[in-house]
């Protein structure tokens, strides 16, 4: 498999474009937006990978294939948060509460989402942008395609580091909880701006730390 690969079903396109500016300028914003956060979060992320090697003496980071723009599917960044062999029986699943999979300290990387930093370098290449849809793993849109139609429509732009969904929704592991992130995300998708883009990444920086991320 290739970051060429394409799920069953790519998406359609039912929104306007907003235009060759706002894409120039969004761009811009996520390349000088990543390469400032790596540089400003480096110490945590040295910190926390010192941890894992401490805590489970596996690798530090991780990939897993996510569903990118029209539905084509990349490798996410991410540290490591559980235990190397945690979805060994091949089903993908979410966390849940108490979750033995997660390793010790993994918890607070979680809740504060310190191990999605690494997908500052997703920015960086292309493939995800500062402000979209989250990614979705490719099991869980087939799974979700199941009970949510349209869900592809979240697929017209590059997934992102956080979006109007994770603002005003925050994190869910359900599928009720997926609709109204879908609806978040077709409103953002019907209201893109650079006006936008800048005003959802500074209301991100409160809502930082996540009780209900797992």
């Amino acid at each position: 498999m290739n970051t060429s690969t394409t799920t069953q079903r790519p998406a359609a396109r039912h929104q306007r474009e907003p235009g060759l500016a706002f894409a120039i300028v969004k761009r811009g914003l996520d390349i000088t937006g990543a390469l400032a956060g790596l540089i400003l979060c480096a110490p945590v992320l040295l910190v926390c990978a010192i941890w894992i090697k401490l805590v489970d003496r596996g690798p530090v980071f991780y990939t897993q294939w996510r569903v990118g723009r029209d539905g084509w599917l990349f490798q996410i960044y991410k540290l490591r948060t559980m235990t190397i062999n945690a979805e060994a029986c091949g089903d993908a699943k979410f966390a849940s509460d108490h979750d033995p999979r997660i390793l010790r300290g993994g918890s607070w990387m979680r809740r504060s989402h310190v191990d999605e930093l690494p997908q500052l370098l997703n920015i960086l290449l292309g493939h995800m942008s500062l402000v979209g849809p989250r990614p979705e793993r490719p099991e869980m849109m087939e799974q979700l395609r199941k009970d949510i139609p349209g869900i592809d429509r979240r697929l017209q732009t590059r997934p992102g580091l956080t979006g109007l969904a994770q603002v005003r929704n925050g994190y869910t592991n359900d599928v009720p909880g997926a609709r109204r992130k879908l609806a978040y995300d077709l409103q953002y998708l019907r209201q893109r701006s650079i006006r936008n883009e800048i005003t959802l990444i500074l209301q991100t920086l409160p809502r930082v730390w996540d009780q209900a991320a797992l």
